[in-house]
């Protein structure tokens, strides 16, 4: 995305017009914008086009804008990472898969997606390259879920 920022600037900016859902990472957003603020890059990336907004924030998770939604989900925490580069790739990719699976793009079904793309992120940094990728079992990745699921969830009395 950096590249077509320094070098194609318009063009982008043509094309953002005519997208749904914008997957960036913070950096990203940040020289798209000229915001410091996420939020408030996300605010400005709606006024280009997109209806969602997903910032992907590497270790520290990604966050969904939708409107005046905003949902966050936090990366898994490793004990060890050994390469972590394609991560975004890959959560794009399983985030996208999750959403063409189930053919639904209400706000509550991307939040299940952006988890879906962070697991799936979570996995290919363990690894050099696709390595890890290549060997990943279906029951790996519902394993995974569930540890999501714990970090995530928690019961709070509201007075």
């Amino acid at each position: 995305m950096n590249f077509w920022m320094d070098n194609a600037l318009n063009e982008l900016l043509e094309v953002i017009k005519h997208i749904d859902v914008l997957t960036i990472n913070d950096e990203e957003a940040r020289q798209l914008t000229g915001e410091y603020s996420l939020v408030k890059a996300a605010q400005k990336i709606f006024s280009m086009g997109p209806k969602y907004v997903v910032i992907k924030k590497g270790e520290h998770g990604a966050l969904l804008f939708h409107e005046e939604q905003i949902f966050f989900a936090p990366a898994l925490p490793l004990e060890e990472v050994f390469d972590p580069t394609g991560a975004g790739d890959t959560f794009a990719g399983g985030f996208a898969g999750y959403l063409t699976a189930s053919d639904d793009t209400s706000f509550e079904n991307m939040k299940k997606a952006v988890i879906h793309g962070s697991n799936l992120a979570s996995f290919s940094v363990e690894k050099f390259g696709t390595e890890r990728m290549l060997k990943l079992s279906h029951k790996e990745v519902k394993e995974r879920l569930h540890q999501f699921k714990k970090l995530t969830q928690f019961e709070i009395e509201l007075q």
